[in-house]
């Protein structure tokens, strides 16, 4: 799966986030072998939005929910997510070719600079208090960057290699499977076979604050024919997604977290058209390489 984000808008205006029954304290934190007397539910929702009209039109809009259950030796847990922004900018038409701005030469344009969406669904089955296997489901799109839908399957083994209360590491090797629809005016689809690793790091600095790092990679294993023509070799599409976040309690039931990733595809697709404009016959301009995604959240939790 080739990761996309490019982010744009403002920091939304508010975030609220719920819990239902038997939720736990907001944190990251991985899947861990756990002798259970009754089944545990979780479940958590985020949302924000800014509006600005005026002067200044934009519209943003982000929003994230998660429900898992555990009953220590199987673990499913279902991840969504989006965010949205648009914005009008001032634009100006030299109609008369003087070089000045004159009455009738400024218009407004609109323009989506963010729209993504993703989804996952995760299955742990535990097999020791140190191993796991996993099933993963996943789609995601990002029309901006070029992708209308990306979806796919990984399956592999995890290994939890120290863990305290304070420290937690943990490493996966598995297969991954995407399937690729780009948008580079005519829509072209992509198979991709890819090995994946991945290694994750969570620090408890106390019961209230922990601290979070994970990388993944993934490298195609199969050859195909690229979105600019040329062949694709094993382990030419490299892509690669850290992420790093902050998540501690303010007071009682309300916590603060801040969190930060970045997206690397050695392969990224074609831009989208702007607009109604097509490119031209054989012209396809690529997608940024680097992408990075900040986010900062109120997250409220209800028992």
């Amino acid at each position: 799966m080739r990761y996309l984000a490019s982010f744009a808008g403002g920091v939304a205006a508010f975030f609220v986030a719920s819990a239902v029954a038997h939720a736990g304290d907001p944190k990251f934190s991985y899947g861990k072998y756990e002798d259970k007397k009754e089944v545990e539910w979780k479940a958590s929702a985020s949302a924000g939005l800014l509006l600005a009209t005026g002067n200044a039109n934009q519209l943003s809009f982000t929003g994230a929910a998660m429900a898992s259950r555990n009953d220590g030796k199987n673990r499913l847990q279902l991840d969504i997510g989006g965010a949205y922004a648009r914005a009008t900018t001032l634009t100006f038409e030299d109609t008369n070719k003087d070089t000045f701005i004159g009455q009738g030469e400024i218009g407004r344009q609109t323009n989506t600079s963010t729209a993504l969406w993703n989804a996952k669904l995760r299955y742990d089955r535990f097999f020791s208090a140190n191993n796991l296997g996993y099933l993963t489901g996943f789609a995601w799109g990002n029309e901006p960057a070029g992708k209308r839908v990306v979806a796919g399957a990984q399956a592999g083994y995890s290994r939890q290699l120290v863990k305290t209360d304070m420290h937690l590491l943990v490493a996966e090797l598995g297969y991954d499977f995407s399937y690729e629809k780009t948008l580079s005016g005519t829509e072209t689809n992509f198979y991709i076979h890819s090995l994946r690793l991945f290694v994750g790091y969570t620090l408890s600095v106390s019961k209230d604050t922990n601290f979070l790092f994970d990388i993944e990679y993934l490298g195609n294993m199969n050859r195909f024919d690229g979105p600019y023509g040329a062949t694709v070799d094993p382990f030419e599409d490299s892509r690669v997604l850290g992420r790093a976040a902050l998540t501690t309690r303010i007071w009682k039931k309300l916590s603060f977290r801040l969190a930060f990733q970045a997206r690397f595809d050695h392969v990224p697709a074609p831009l989208s058209p702007i607009g109604d404009a097509k490119f031209a016959p054989g012209y396809f301009p690529r997608s940024e390489t680097l992408d990075t995604l900040t986010d900062a959240s109120l997250v409220v939790t209800f028992l």
